[in-house]
């Protein structure tokens, strides 16, 4: 079991990086388009005549405008009971808008705290509602108060407050026993519920923001995700105050579920003022797109991995929060250029000369053990699309320092063409291929006992859902502990060639630095001991390469991947090969002479 939990621990925090720096990212780019857009000009209108454009729109509610807050909370999506009192859970009269002094702290905020009453229906995943009314002083959000309500001095927002969530259930056990260290009243709720249950949850705390904003609004014009909040009168063209429900500093660990034995839901309301540019930072980071393919599921994921970034930015010194964030960026960058030199090395080389085709070959088996694992864990999206494109660079390697072809002469059940794999004649006529068939026999004597003795202990200690998942777990656990292993061929041969001028030299430079960088992620994120120890013994394989490169000097009669050397073989060709390139340098009319 603690293999296992290494093992996502391992991909949890991988997904946590990538989080990391697309956050901040997003924030920026999303603020910017909207600021640009808010400073273009009217769209025009095919409904006015000849087109003419928009007028630019006013908030209803002028700076310091007088209101009064009613906060109702039921079980119907739509409300309309507001002479229940048990229904009004806060009412606050005369607050300011955009004073952001007042209060009890002197920031404009204040605060209601209730235990409600659970009903039955919610108990039984039901739902909850909350709706929230500002109306200027001496208003009443009810319609059917003919003298007392007003159309363009209510505003009204809704929010579901419970928030149901997937509770995926894992039956795994012991393959030999068929014993299972889960809790059994979880088994019998998947022997029930399936092995996907929904259920209700519950946060006990959110922030009513209402936004300090009265920027000129052209309606059709706010750019996203914008438009989904500010919401304008159809007949005056203006637009309401912006109500933001925020709950973005509400962690995913600390909702719990609703069920028959809780009797109190507590509920703590904040109301505060919110800055226009702060809005546009929740806004986007809230953000899903219309059009975006990605399973609900997957969102799921997304806001469980947003949660160490936010209790990074909540927990971690802002200084080291600082260099963090930059070095993500470095991080990323490094990556691309990592992928570019390593996609530009393959492509342009002649010779396979000093280079482990058979770790290239070992690396195809690892990246397809690898995803299939993460398959059938279904791990995060964004770690399933990076695994992906790893395997298919793989396989095109595959194809520059192999012949394949395809035999349609000798096809698989006379149907399908044989695929053949036939190793290139730089790579058979070299000494490299000796080498490489030399140090993997030495590998072999250390990796099957291994190997073995691990198999041994997934199948003895480790549960798994079934012998394919136990398959799978135990090839990927082999390959995460002892993976390392298979970088020492490539050290074998440059031993023996005494030369490391054959090496992707840029590519395996930013993958080191990328070591080191997690080393550095290490010591500031909570890591699994195991990452870490592979982050370690990465460091000492690369530091091994530059101990090679720095005893093997740079060799000019070594020929490089271009397929040149740096010396010049007419000085030490033989006299009868001199003379034959001299005849060959005549003019044309010695050559006739001769």
């Amino acid at each position: 079991m603690e293999t296992e939990v290494c093992v996502k621990d391992l991909m949890d925090t991988t997904t946590m990086k990538y989080s990391k720096c697309t956050c901040f990212f997003r924030i920026f780019i999303i603020w910017a388009i909207s600021s640009w857009f808010r400073r273009g000009p009217s769209t025009p209108d095919p409904n006015t005549p000849a087109g003419a454009p928009r007028l630019p729109s006013r908030n209803l509610f002028p700076k310091d405008t007088l209101m009064d807050l009613y906060v109702f909370i039921s079980q119907e999506e739509v409300f309309s009971d507001f002479n229940n009192t048990d229904a009004l859970f806060w009412f606050h009269r005369d607050l300011v808008y955009g004073d952001w002094t007042t209060g009890e702290d002197g920031d404009g905020c204040y605060q209601q705290y209730k235990e409600l009453d659970i009903p039955e229906k919610v108990q039984h995943n039901g739902s909850l509602y909350m709706h929230v009314y500002f109306t200027k002083s001496g208003f009443h959000p009810d319609p059917k108060r003919k003298g007392q309500y007003r159309r363009l001095a209510t505003v009204h927002s809704t929010k579901m407050l419970n928030k149901f969530k997937r509770r995926k259930f894992l039956k795994t056990k012991n393959l030999l026993t068929g014993e299972t260290e889960a809790d059994p009243e979880m088994i019998k709720r998947a022997e029930s519920h399936g092995p996907v249950e929904i259920i209700s949850h519950w946060h006990p705390n959110l922030t009513i923001n209402m936004v300090d904003d009265h920027t000129a609004w052209v309606k059709g014009s706010v750019p996203p995700p914008l438009d989904q909040y500010v919401k304008f009168d159809a007949v005056s063209g203006d637009y309401y105050p912006i109500v933001y429900f925020n709950d973005y500093w509400n962690l995913q660990k600390d909702y719990y579920p609703i069920n028959e034995t809780l009797t109190k839901l507590p509920l703590r309301l904040n109301y505060c003022p919110l800055s226009l540019w702060r809005w546009q930072l929740y806004a986007a980071q809230n953000a899903r797109s219309p059009w975006n393919f990605l399973p609900e599921d997957t969102y799921e994921q997304s806001d469980e991995d947003q949660d160490s970034v936010k209790v990074a930015l909540l927990e971690t010194n802002p200084y080291l929060l600082g260099l963090t964030i930059v070095v993500s960026i470095v991080h990323s960058i490094f990556e691309f250029l990592a992928f570019k030199n390593d996609i530009q090395f393959w492509n342009s080389r002649q010779s396979l000369e000093g280079l482990s085709v058979r770790s290239i070959i070992f690396g195809v088996f690892q990246s397809l053990v690898v995803l299939l694992y993460i398959l059938d864990n279904e791990t995060n999206f964004v770690v399933q699309v990076s695994v992906f494109i790893g395997l298919l660079i793989d396989l095109w390697k595959i194809t520059k320092v192999m012949d394949v072809r395809l035999d349609r002469e000798n096809k698989i059940a006379g149907v399908i063409p044989r695929i053949v794999f036939k190793d290139k004649s730089t790579y058979v006529q070299s000494s490299t291929k000796i080498y490489d068939d030399m140090a993997f026999k030495y590998l072999s004597w250390l990796l099957y006992p291994l190997f073995g003795c691990y198999a041994v202990y997934s199948l003895l200690y480790v549960e798994h859902k079934g012998w394919y998942s136990w398959v799978l777990g135990m090839l990927y656990g082999f390959l995460l502990t002892f993976g390392f292993i298979t970088m020492t061929p490539q050290l074998f041969i440059n031993y023996k060639m005494k030369s490391v001028a054959h090496l992707p030299w840029r590519m395996l430079t930013y993958k080191a630095l990328n070591t080191f960088i997690d080393d550095l992620f290490a010591f500031v994120i909570k890591m699994p001991m195991m990452y870490r120890i592979g982050c370690l013994r990465d460091d000492v394989v690369f530091f091994i390469y530059l101990y090679q490169r720095w005893i093997y000097r740079v060799d000019p009669n070594r020929v490089n991947e271009f397929g040149t050397s740096g010396v010049d073989h007419t000085q030490n060709s033989t006299p009868e090969a001199a003379n034959a390139v001299a005849v060959m340098d005549k003019p044309e009319g010695e050559k006739k002479n001769d």
